[in-house]
């Protein structure tokens, strides 16, 4: 039984009705507000209260959400359990920092001391595809001037221009890694300096 008008449940919660009687209160798809002691079937998933005695409300169940917000929410917590869990990471790598330095200087002194390594390797790579390139012009004017002079060009003379070659192309690499890990470090540790800081600030 449900009733639509208030002034009659009002009546009906005044009369002497169980302490142990529950009464409901909902919405219709209209707005309509409605009072009863059993909710339809068809409003159970949506937002309505629960009453006491007295009319007042004991308890609250919020509307059953649909796909899209589950979704939408389940989302939201990973997001959420990411973020902390990258928060956990940064606190921890704070008392990492304050426990393995002791002042800024010596985060910076690190920092330099790696990159004056790599700094070391690059100009080693850079010397090293210079010099073979040098080799690679004379063996290529070799090559012309033979050819001009209409004899055959030795095979093995082919073979060291390639492999100069080949040895050029990896030098680069190690040189262009190099480069890549000077800048992941000169951003690691400049990172781990600017959280020194805050970490020593609080």
């Amino acid at each position: 039984m449900r009733f639509t008008i208030f002034p009659i449940f009002v009546v009906l919660l005044s009369c002497a009705f169980s302490a142990q009687a529950k009464m409901y209160k909902w919405v219709d798809e209209n707005g309509q507000m409605h009072f009863g002691d059993k909710i339809p079937q068809k409003y159970l998933a949506k937002e309505h209260d629960e009453l006491n005695e007295r009319g007042m409300k004991v308890k609250h169940k919020p509307a059953e959400k649909n796909a899209k917000e589950k979704a939408r929410e389940q989302r939201l917590e990973q997001e959420r359990k990411k973020a902390e869990i990258e928060e956990q990471k940064k606190r921890k790598l704070d008392r990492v920092l304050l426990d393995a330095y002791d002042t800024e200087g010596d985060l910076v002194a690190a920092r330099d001391s790696r990159l004056d390594a790599l700094a070391t390797q690059i100009q080693l790579s850079e010397a090293f595809i210079s010099e073979s390139n040098k080799k690679i012009k004379s063996m290529e004017d070799q090559v012309a001037e033979i050819k001009v002079s209409g004899r055959k060009v030795p095979d093995n003379l082919y073979a060291s221009l390639e492999n100069e070659k080949q040895q050029v192309a990896t030098q680069t690499r190690v040189m262009q890694s190099h480069k890549k890990r000077s800048d992941e470090i000169s951003e690691k540790y400049n990172d781990y300096i600017n959280r020194f800081r805050e970490a020593q600030a609080r």
